[in-house]
This record gives C-alpha cells, sequence and structure tokens, in this order.
C-alpha cells in the first residue's frame, strides 16, 4: 500500500489540480452539426409569350447584372410601338394646328375682305350724307332714297363688325376646350407609347443581379408561355448553409455569429455568419413537450457567407458546421 504522505505524491497533487483547472477553463471544442447547401435561385422570365429566338448564356457560366439572358420574338410588339408613335405623332400636330389658328394667307384674305367692307362702309356713309343734305332742301330728294342709303350704311357697318370678328378668331385659334381635348388625347397616346415600349423591353431580359447561370429551361425556336422562367439565376448573396441544431444548443446561438464550414475535399474550414434561427422546431414529440422528448427537438440555423466564399458552395452539397469563432 502506498503512502499519500511520501513526498513524490505530495508533489503531484498541486500539478493533478492545475490540470483538472485547465480542462475545466479549455472546455472541448464546439462539435460540429451537419448540414447542407442551399440554393435560392432567381427565374428570370417574361410577362409576355413569345418563340424563344436567342439565348444569350448556357448553364454553368457567371453573368454580370445587366449583361443578356434570352430575346423573344418582338414582331408584334415592334409593330405596335410604331403604331402607337404614328398616333401620337398626328395628335400633336393636331393640337398644335389647334393652337396656331388660320395660316397666315386666310388671315391676310379675312384682312382684305375687312378692308373692302370698310371702304364700302365710308362709301355708305358718304352717300347718307348726300341724301339727307337734298332731304333738307324742298323737293331735293325723295325719302325713299334717304331710307335706302341709311339702310345701306347700316348693312355696310354689321358687314364690317362681322369681318372684325371673324379675323380676330383667325388669329387666336381654336376654343380652349377644343385646344384641352386635344392635350388630353395627346397624353393618352403617349400613355399608349410608354406601354408599348414596355412591352416591347420585355421580349429581351438581362441578368438582375450577378451570378451562376444554375440552368436554361428552353432552347431557341421553342415556345416559351407568359410567366415561364428561361434562365435559373443564382446569385451569390443567395447561397446559404442549413444546419439542424439540437434544442439544448440553440440557445446559446444568436444572429451573426461566427461560422465554420467544412467540405469534404476542402482542407480549411470557410468562414460565415448565422443570418436566421428558425422559431419553431423542425421535428416534434407526438403529444407533449416532456423532459425525455426534448432531445427530439432540432431547430434550423442558416449561414451566410461572402460572395467570394459563396462561389465555392454547390447546392446540395453536405457541410459540417461548427459555431463560434
Amino acid at each position: 500500500m502506498i503512502d499519500s504522505n511520501s513526498p513524490p505524491l505530495r508533489q503531484l497533487f498541486p500539478l493533478l489540480a492545475a490540470c483538472a483547472l485547465l480542462a475545466a477553463c479549455g472546455g472541448p471544442p464546439s462539435p460540429a452539426v451537419q448540414g447542407y447547401v442551399e440554393g435560392e435561385f432567381v427565374y428570370v422570365s417574361s410577362p409576355l409569350a413569345g418563340t424563344l429566338q436567342a439565348l444569350s448564356v448556357q448553364r454553368g457560366v457567371r453573368v454580370g447584372a445587366g449583361d443578356p439572358l434570352f430575346a423573344l420574338d418582338n414582331v408584334p410588339e415592334k409593330a405596335a410601338r410604331d403604331q402607337a408613335a404614328q398616333l401620337l405623332a398626328q395628335a400633336r400636330a393636331t393640337l398644335d394646328d389647334l393652337k396656331k389658328g388660320k395660316r397666315p394667307s386666310e388671315i391676310q384674305s379675312a384682312q382684305a375682305q375687312l378692308d373692302q367692307a370698310q371702304a364700302t362702309l365710308v362709301l355708305a356713309g358718304q352717300e347718307l350724307a348726300r341724301q339727307e343734305k337734298l332731304a333738307a332742301v324742298p323737293g331735293g330728294a325723295a325719302q325713299q332714297d334717304l331710307d335706302r342709303a341709311r339702310s345701306t350704311r347700316d348693312q355696310d357697318s354689321q358687314r364690317v363688325a362681322q369681318l372684325e370678328a371673324d379675323l380676330q378668331t383667325a388669329q387666336t385659334g381654336s376654343r380652349d376646350d377644343q385646344i384641352a381635348a386635344a392635350a388630353a388625347a395627346v397624353r393618352a397616346l403617349q400613355a399608349a407609347l410608354d406601354r408599348a415600349d414596355w412591352d416591347l423591353s420585355q421580349k429581351s431580359q438581362t441578368a438582375p443581379a450577378a451570378g451562376l447561370v444554375f440552368d436554361t429551361l428552353y432552347r431557341p425556336g421553342e415556345w416559351v408561355a407568359a410567366g415561364r422562367p428561361v434562365v435559373a439565376l443564382l446569385p451569390p448573396q443567395n447561397v446559404k448553409v442549413r444546419a439542424f441544431v439540437a434544442e439544448a444548443r440553440v440557445g446559446a446561438i444568436h444572429p451573426g455569429d461566427p461560422v465554420r464550414v467544412t467540405l469534404d475535399g476542402v482542407p480549411q474550414a470557410l468562414p460565415g455568419k448565422v443570418s436566421f434561427i428558425s422559431p419553431q422546431a423542425e421535428y416534434t414529440p407526438p403529444v407533449i413537450y416532456s423532459e425525455e422528448s426534448r432531445g427530439k427537438l432540432v431547430f434550423m440555423v442558416e449561414t451566410v457567407f461572402d460572395a467570394a466564399v459563396a462561389s465555392n458552395l454547390h447546392p446540395g452539397q453536405p457541410v459540417d458546421v461548427r459555431f463560434g469563432p
């Protein structure tokens, strides 16, 4: 039997206590949980139907934002756009014509008629004055001649007033309500042209964001129904890792916490951060939450990465996830 009070054992006690303390402080590394890479695809389509005329990309290539993806046959939309443009030009010409009034030659003609009527009025006034002088002399003029001269003068005066009003109308143009109606027609046709331009632009689609062309769903020459996706695009910011964490550990994980993801064949772990923790358990016991059944609960935790890191991940790829630095 070994005596515990022997000098060698008394010297080992402090060393054993220090080792136990270090083991308690350091703790084991965070165990890995299984997960997989998930991709949220962007399905690019046209709101209009048509024959696929050109496919500018193929599966596996990377595109930048704004790069062309595909184009559908646009002959009907282009014809509708040209028709709307011509109708708008016609309406604008009508509006300009209403604002201008009569043409210069028509105004000159109206001015000449007014000048002629004014000259006739002067002559009628002189004739009336002469008949009035003769009527003042006994037997100088008949009353009938005086009445005729006065009537002629009045008619010529009304003719001058009429031609003055016609000339003013010719110079001022159409009425305000006619101009307002023509302006409203121009605005309506402008809206129709904008719609035709939009329809024409929708027959060719570009990449809404930079990413990987994951798949192409049609080939040139095939008919594409309205709203049917032609290209499946995977932007790097839409790549994430989903892992399922036990109920006992999920309380220690928070959004923004660092994450290390290990892939098969990649020696170095990829850094990421927690972006989402599911508020509901993925699997629940059939009856109640008892202490014995809590171990069956798991919660989905999503991890996102920088664009450079996400480009190395592929949807469906199995990974090992460790939470913490």
